[in-house]
């Protein structure tokens, strides 16, 4: 049974006002709450205390995605704003001072855009008053009404084709599987290899909204399509799902990576895709890892190894992600006998025909063992193993490069090597600044942090100084 609903008094408040609004709207459309919650990808939850007045939404997008679903023609919005709810934290972070250099722009690119509007808000890196480095988001009107600059204002977007083109009251036309040169599905494919390969390259802010908005399409295409043309679209679907994860993951946004994954678990069950489900699942446990989480990541791993078809590749992705949960709990034993079973797979699982965990070689095997030694406090040994990795990384894999040099720099500054940490933290730095990757921003954090004992030295000061120019300050 579902939680009874509150008795609002519009007039209360502008909060009460705002709920009792989206839940007329809500009932007038014929909609249930977890009907909402699927058209607008939003938890049902979330959208519960926003009816009951118990939370306004923290996001401008959030709002403008509810609208839309809801045709409100912009009424929640103004009744959202009354309210006095924004993206920015104001009294945190300071937005009209904001301390921004050139390479901020960039950074400030890794936006956690949770809608292709203008509007949205972005998670920026930033410095609180102790010194520690967290992610804020921030309201992008706020920070160009704060002077931040027509420079940084075009990095950050300026107005789009799409919102230039889109009039008020006027809706995009309906998907049609005829408007295609070839089938919807091969037309999408493409766009997402596309979108990997930028990815990398350039990083995710520029291509988490295009994903998303793949995903509302593809949506659209499915009401229509039937049998064959139908499963595909929908398993075309859950790959986007995953693939949106995985640049929320990376631009530092892990509750939208998780609310990705979960939807990718979900829909790769509609699919019935067994190699599908399982990769999920493991990159559940990497997403935990990331977030180091000492009580999911190893269980996580392990479930994705039943589920995984015994001895394929995917179980060998599994059993990686399982090394280093392993390392973070301390278990060295645990951890050195999962990353050695890998290992000792790799040329079994070479030619496993499934088109997920391709990408599992040596090198890759070897960043995570490299993970899980610095992890450890082997720090040496780690930095020593991510250098040699490095030098074999593939051309164009340039955000993946610089999240391994900020791994290495950390392990160097573990190692007692301070001026070799500050010299590839420099190198890194100048990755998180093409690409806005919130994954190196975190390591670099880890970083600065560990450099503090050598803070005089030259070479470290003037890392920590080029960092610090990339963070937005606490007033």
């Amino acid at each position: 049974m579902g939680q009874k609903p509150n008795v609002l008094t519009p007039e209360a408040s502008p909060l009460d006002r705002f709920g009792y609004t989206v839940r007329d709207l809500r009932e007038r459309r014929g909609l249930s709450l977890r009907g909402l919650a699927e058209a607008t990808f939003c938890s049902y939850s979330k959208l519960w205390k926003w009816e009951n007045a118990k939370r306004a939404p923290k996001y401008r997008s959030e709002v403008e995605e509810l609208d839309r679903v809801l045709n409100a023609q912009g009424l929640l919005i103004e009744l959202w704003e009354r309210i006095g709810a924004d993206d920015s934290p104001r009294g945190h972070v300071s937005v009209s001072g904001l301390h921004v250099s050139e390479s901020s722009v960039d950074l400030a690119m890794a936006a956690s855009q949770r809608a292709t509007s203008d509007d949205e808000g972005i998670f920026v890196p930033a410095r609180l008053r102790d010194g520690s480095v967290v992610f804020v988001a921030l309201d992008r009107r706020a920070m160009l009404r704060g002077g931040m600059g027509l420079g940084a204002a075009a990095a950050l977007g300026g107005e789009t084709p799409a919102a230039a083109s889109s009039l008020p009251g006027l809706a995009r036309p309906a998907r049609s599987a005829s408007a295609y040169s070839g089938t919807p599905v091969e037309h999408f494919q493409r766009a997402r290899r596309l979108l990997i390969d930028s990815d990398n390259l350039l990083g995710p802010g520029r291509a988490v909204a295009a994903a998303r908005q793949h995903i509302e399409d593809i949506k659209q295409l499915r009401q229509d399509a039937k049998g064959a043309d139908r499963h595909a679209l929908m398993e075309l679907q859950t790959q986007y799902a995953e693939f949106a994860s995985w640049l929320y993951q990376d631009l530092g946004d892990f509750d939208s990576a998780q609310f990705w994954l979960d939807r990718a678990f979900q829909w790769s069950h509609t699919v019935g895709d067994g190699d599908l489900t399982s990769y999920v699942m493991a990159r559940k446990a990497q997403l935990a890892g990331e977030m180091r989480d000492l009580v999911d990541v190893v269980d996580l791993a392990e479930a994705a190894q039943r589920m995984a078809r015994p001895r394929s590749r995917l179980a060998a992705v599994a059993r990686t992600y399982e090394s280093y949960g392993h390392a973070l709990r301390g278990e060295s034993t645990d951890s050195e006998r999962a990353i050695d079973d890998v290992r000792n797979a790799l040329d079994r699982v070479s030619g496993d025909t499934t088109p997920w965990g391709v990408w599992l070689n040596e090198q890759y095997v070897e960043v995570h063992r490299a993970q899980g030694l610095e992890v450890l406090g082997k720090h040496a040994e780690a930095a020593e193993v991510f250098t040699s990795a490095i030098k074999a990384l593939p051309d164009g894999y340039h955000r993946d490069r610089g999240v391994y040099m900020a791994r290495a720099a950390v392990a160097h500054a573990g190692a007692g090597a301070p001026d070799q940490a500050a010299a590839v933290g420099l190198q890194a730095l100048t990755i998180a600044n093409d690409t806005g990757s919130g994954r190196i921003v975190r390591e670099l954090a880890r970083l600065d942090k560990a450099l503090v004992p050598w803070q005089r030295q030259p070479e470290v000061a003037e890392f920590r100084a080029h960092f610090d120019g990339t963070l937005a300050h606490e007033s």
